[in-house]
């Protein structure tokens, strides 16, 4: 018998913790732009011990789209520094498995697939300076209209570290030209989020030929009066996986994060990591 499914709208005014509640039952499964309103928001890339610091030294010299957030211990399914009860293995709402840089099918939970020598890290996420947009009332599209950012392969080349190499993700966002000024300065304030826009205008001149078809995502409207704004994106570490051709490793499904307790602006965190209430938690 399959659970009640609970929509979007549902969700919009529950906290992170009943967002994961949702996601681990097996009743939501869609993007979660919008969804717990203040809480940080991350990428995930999930790989074998053996890479995983190179992977770590890759993100230090590129933080702007790979900004590390949290660590797991190896082997341990629970993010213990950035939430109370996560369970990375079942509290996203789909994750896509590569092997041998090849992408092989996209999950609701990785129970089965999960293994005593694997290392998850944590990205922050654009969605979490979203909301500081729209608190400071610049309109973010694709919330407004129900659907997943829209992501591109862009031609700005990252710095290398072991097998890991590649070219930047970017994010779009249409920003009213009056406002251009004021979301730059707002998402400046969230490096661990992607921090301020890498470029706006001509999507040419960072290697995007088309906004109107985007690698990830669905396309949004860009409207008179408006300027084509874009971001570093935590996708970008799904493309240098792939290029690494590594025999196994996971991500989050574009656009479906792991929603932590971490406030966006990182000040729970000492708490999180001293507190007794996140020991690990199973959900079996």
């Amino acid at each position: 018998m399959s659970l009640p499914q609970a929509s979007y709208a549902d969700l919009r005014t529950l906290s992170a913790a009943d967002v994961r509640a949702a996601i681990r039952s097996g009743a939501y499964d869609r993007h979660t732009a919008g969804l717990a309103a203040g809480k940080l928001q991350c990428n995930l890339a999930i790989l074998p011990e053996t890479v995983a610091l190179d992977f770590l030294r890759f993100c230090q010299r590129n933080p702007k789209p790979c900004p590390v957030v949290g660590v797991s211990d190896t082997g341990n399914p629970f993010m213990t520094t950035i939430g109370h009860d996560i369970d990375i293995r079942t509290d996203v709402p789909r994750y896509r498995i590569f092997r041998d840089g090849v992408f092989t099918e996209e999950v609701t939970e990785i129970t089965t697939h999960w293994r005593d020598d694997l290392v998850t890290v944590a990205l922050g996420c654009s969605f979490t300076f979203e909301n500081a947009l729209i608190a400071n009332n610049i309109p973010v599209r694709h919330i407004e209209q129900d659907k997943t950012v829209p992501m591109y392969r862009t031609n700005i080349a990252l710095t290398p570290a072991g097998v890991f190499a590649g070219e930047m993700v970017a994010t779009m966002r249409p920003i009213h030209k009056s406002r251009l000024n004021n979301a730059y300065e707002i998402s400046a304030a969230f490096p661990h989020a992607h921090g301020a826009p890498i470029a706006f205008g001509d999507p040419a001149q960072i290697g995007i030929s088309d906004l109107n078809a985007p690698d990830w995502g669905d396309p949004v409207p860009v409207k008179d009066n408006e300027i084509p704004v874009y971001w570093a994106c935590g996708v970008t570490p799904q493309n240098v996986l792939l290029n690494a051709k590594l025999p196994m490793c996971i991500t989050h499904a574009p656009g479906h994060m792991l929603i932590a307790d971490l406030s966006e602006t990182l000040q729970d965190q000492q708490f999180l990591q001293k507190t007794d209430l996140n020991k690990e938690t199973n959900h079996a």
